[in-house]
């Protein structure tokens, strides 16, 4: 199965992304640590454009082939982009779960975001006014969205358990 996480800088998508990954013993694609490591290399002239997706599919892809499970870990924003990820399952094989992480408290969502810390080196993270000026389209397919504005991490973890379960 390919589980895709997308949503916004601060929505939790980190953080359940790692935690259901580490529970199903899935291959975790995080594109922010992706493209950290391409701007290290120093190989791109300019920006990282879509090379950290173009490399999360190919890993999510061959891995899948393996009969890894994996979790994909990205804002997503586009149409292009989510429908790359369900390419990816297509050839694949395997089921996708998109699932889109919102932070409906606009309050609670800037805390987020003005309270993190990299987690990566040299990882620049956005700031409040960045996050809503995010190119982010509206879904205009299923998936399963969460709105995680006071909800604990437990609590959307067992969201998404149930709806793997049901299949």
């Amino acid at each position: 199965m390919l589980i895709v996480f997308s949503g916004l800088p601060g929505t939790g998508k980190t953080t359940l992304a790692r935690a259901i990954a580490a529970e199903r013993g899935a291959t975790w694609l995080r594109i922010d640590a992706i493209e950290q490591a391409l701007r290290a290399s120093g190989a791109l002239a300019g920006g990282v454009g879509p090379a950290g997706y173009m490399v999360g599919y190919a890993l999510a892809e061959a891995n899948l082939r393996l009969g890894q499970a994996v979790v994909a870990d990205s804002v997503n924003p586009l149409g292009i982009t989510r429908a790359a990820w369900r390419a990816v399952a297509a050839r694949a094989g395997v089921p996708c779960l998109e699932i889109e992480l919102v932070c409906a408290d606009a309050t609670e969502h800037r805390r987020r975001v003005e309270n993190r810390e990299a987690d990566l080196p040299n990882h620049v993270l956005p700031r409040w006014e960045e996050v809503v000026r995010h190119d982010y389209e509206p879904w205009n397919t299923p998936c399963l969205r969460i709105d995680t504005a006071g909800r604990s991490v437990p609590d959307a973890l067992q969201v998404l358990r149930d709806t793997i379960a049901a299949g």
